[in-house]
């Protein structure tokens, strides 16, 4: 690299030491340091950095399966056309969700064979449950076209059977990716995609019998209700969820019980968006209640952010005291302003170095995921993921710096 790029890079000034955060968690005692950096770098290790499960495969195939059987169900429900109508209208607050739960995942991106998961989860798995669970209590006590019970159906008994149906594909994920499901905002990504998935399937159904029952008018009512005023209903409920299961992971606990308060916690919210609806004046508790609620939801998903960040410098900053980074690099890696910055200057290079640039901060927010893992000690494998992720990370650098 020549000396004219290497100050460019070398005039961001370095971090100012770490901030302490209320999501802080014990850490091992006996957990093994950084090893000092080599004078000369050693060759890339042959150990498999494996971040995804077999049960994603077979989950993926099992999915597949039931996506057969509910397009049979759709097309017989509602036909061809209300169907693709549906589907057209319901794809538009899925892009718009989508996109956002991209950016909250910008900052350790999750692997998209997991996002692929979750959304089918959400989308398949979670609704064929729903919709067999429904089935067998029709068949058991009737359809129960009352008020009361389509009262009691939207308070208790969707909130009850979809949260824990969505809940089920926040411990798939974990199963499929343990060591992609790093904390709290991966949980919330997770649980969010679910409920994406989820709340998608579901708009097809309702903007469907809007269409055959209404014809434009109504389904454009419906489409602002769904689509414009409540497209984060679910991945609000779901992210509750995923938010419980990533803190116990992040903390080294069993998920077990955070994953149960996470559920209840699901299906409480859940109760409370279906009960405004049905109980009340949907539109002063939507103002009142709701509105802030997502607020509030926003505010944390920030707040968490930040905690991410913080980590992922904290543990960049023990290589860098080894001497495997410079003190500048950590705050270009474990910063967004250090990042965009990085970016911008790699691609003033030429060539544009910004691709190896990139690669150079995946592999370090890696690295410093898989060295969070060593000092929790929840994951035996982690020291030898951490040492191939190193020299990986190595290797990126090398590429950035190449001549």
């Amino acid at each position: 690299m020549s000396d004219h790029g290497r100050d460019r890079y070398d005039r961001y000034p370095p971090a100012q030491g770490a901030y302490p955060s209320p999501l802080a968690q014990p850490l091992r005692p006996d957990a093994p340091g950084v090893a000092p950096a080599p004078g000369a770098t050693a060759g890339i290790p042959t150990v498999r950095v494996r971040r995804i499960g077999a049960a994603a495969i077979w989950g993926l195939a099992v999915l597949a399966v039931l996506l057969a059987v509910l397009v049979a169900y759709f097309l017989a429900a509602l036909g061809v056309g209300a169907s693709i109508a549906g589907m057209v209208l319901a794809l538009v607050p899925l892009t718009v969700v989508l996109l956002a739960l991209r950016a909250v995942d910008r900052w350790e991106p999750e692997p998209r064979l997991l996002v692929v998961l979750a959304v089918a989860w959400g989308a398949i798995g979670a609704v064929a449950i729903a919709l067999g669970v429904d089935l067998v209590l029709r068949l058991a006590f009737g359809p129960g076209d009352s008020a009361a019970a389509d009262a009691l159906g939207a308070v208790v008994q969707a909130p009850v059977v979809e949260e824990l149906a969505k809940g089920l594909g926040v411990l798939l994920i974990l199963l499929a990716g343990r060591r992609a499901f790093d904390g709290p905002v991966d949980g919330i990504v997770y649980g969010g995609l679910i409920g994406a998935g989820f709340a998608f399937t579901e708009n097809i159904q309702y903007f469907g019998i809007a269409l055959i029952e209404g014809g434009a008018t109504q389904t454009t009512v419906t489409f602002f209700l769904r689509g414009i005023l409540s497209p984060f209903a679910h991945v609000m409920f779901t992210a509750v969820t995923g938010f419980a299961v990533g803190l116990a992971v992040r903390r080294g606990r069993a998920v077990a019980g955070p994953w149960f308060a996470g559920v209840v916690g699901a299906m409480a919210l859940h109760a409370l968006w279906n009960g405004s609806s049905v109980l009340g004046d949907f539109f002063a508790l939507y103002l009142v209640l709701q509105v802030p609620l997502f607020i509030l939801f926003v505010v944390g998903v920030i707040a968490l952010r930040a905690e991410e960040a913080r980590l992922t410098r904290e543990r960049l900053g023990e290589f860098a005291a080894a001497g495997w980074f410079t003190a500048e690099e950590v705050r270009l890696l474990a910063t967004g302003s250090g990042r965009r910055a990085a970016l911008a200057w790699a691609g003033r290079l030429r060539p544009d170095r910004r691709p190896q640039m990139r690669a150079f901060i995946r592999e370090a927010t890696a690295l410093a995921a898989s060295r969070q893992r060593v000092l929790t000690g929840r994951d035996p494998g982690a020291a030898a993921e951490q040492q191939a992720l190193l020299a990986r990370t190595q290797a990126a650098r090398r590429a950035l710096f190449a001549a």
